[in-house]
């Protein structure tokens, strides 16, 4: 059944990196349930425009779970308290009338605030870059079973290619590590015959590349998988420390 509440807002407010960030406190009324929580900021957005105010800026795209654009830490858990789930997907019925909701950015030295709500998470977009590309033959389709893939691999692999690169681990994580995100994105190449050839030299790299970039290191707590909307496994983080000693044990980059 349809229902509205009232909600207290605590939203960390900060015009620049460089600038003193504070916690803002704000009352929104009569917000529908049926809401998500992106539709309640709008909400909120559109009251302190009309009272003249600066809006909150937030990060949002598709709002449909899949660009990863979205993303904050709702009473300190990324994505808020839903598993499974990304913020732009999470709705205002799992709340109750009169919660109060402490709203921040994702927190690591990699991910410096922007504004308020946004941070930027280039950091994962150069470790991608880092891992360069794969070896595959120009011109028309190849024929479908010209490579046999084993179906658990396949599967495996698409398990790894579902991050949508969110950043959640990261502010999960007490260490800022990206261990899961650059797991899944070894991984998902890792499985499939297509990334066998530059495989090596893509595990070093994107290590490399995540540690030149300020993230921390792993250290088995976990909160990453359980943090991350599209639920991906901490397997992967073992199939990137095969995959790295693997690599450094025979690589000329030493």
């Amino acid at each position: 059944m349809k229902k509205n509440i009232n909600l207290t807002l605590k939203v960390w407010r900060q015009a620049g990196n460089r600038d003193k960030g504070r916690l803002e406190i704000y009352s929104v009324k009569n917000i529908s349930t049926d809401m998500s929580f992106l539709e309640m900021l709008d909400v909120l957005n559109e009251e302190l425009t009309q009272a003249g105010k600066e809006p909150i800026a937030f990060d949002h795209d598709c709002r449909e779970g899949i660009c990863g654009m979205c993303g904050a830490v709702v009473n300190g858990r990324p994505h808020g308290p839903e598993r499974g789930t990304t913020l732009c997907q999470l709705h205002m019925r799992h709340f109750s009338d009169g919660d109060e909701l402490v709203i921040e950015p994702w927190r690591s030295r990699a991910f410096p605030v922007i504004k308020d709500l946004v941070v930027d998470r280039g950091s994962l977009d150069q470790i991608i870059i880092a891992g360069g590309y794969i070896s595959v033959n120009t011109g028309s389709a190849p024929e479908a079973n010209s490579v046999p893939v084993p179906q658990d691999a396949a599967d495996r692999a698409m398990d790894a290619a579902a991050c949508i690169g969110c950043g959640a681990c990261v502010a999960a994580c007490p260490n800022g590590s990206a261990m899961l995100f650059t797991a899944a994105k070894v991984s998902h190449l890792a499985l499939l015959p297509q990334g066998k050839p530059e495989a090596a030299r893509r595990a070093m790299r994107m290590v490399e590349k995540m540690d030149q970039l300020g993230f921390g290191n792993c250290s088995n707590i976990t909160e990453c998988q359980i943090e991350c909307p599209k639920e991906i496994s901490i397997s992967n983080i073992g199939r990137l420390n095969r995959e790295f000693f693997k690599a450094y044990l025979v690589s000329e980059e030493q």
